[in-house]
């Protein structure tokens, strides 16, 4: 099965996610299918902390890929679309 989840980059404590397409059965940062966006928890000021490419998304959801809850509440965020 298809997910979207997050993928986890960045320095010790500093973490940075990036939303990836990907198979359910690989580990959380190997290969994946497609990059749909980033999240970055501790952004501040200026610096975009959430951008996500909803079109994209929206396909791979029509396509039968499965949101995790934690990509759902983003989306949500956003406000700029529903999940199933």
């Amino acid at each position: 099965m298809v997910v979207i989840r997050l993928a986890r980059f960045g320095a010790t404590h500093t973490p940075r996610y990036r939303v990836m397409v990907a198979d359910q059965r690989r580990y959380r940062n190997s290969r994946f299918i497609e990059n749909v966006g980033f999240y970055d928890p501790k952004a501040s000021g200026k610096a975009v902390g959430l951008q996500l490419d909803i079109e994209k998304i929206n396909d791979w959801i029509k396509k039968g890929a499965q949101p995790t809850d934690r990509v759902k509440s983003l989306i949500r965020k956003l406000g700029k679309t529903q999940t199933a």
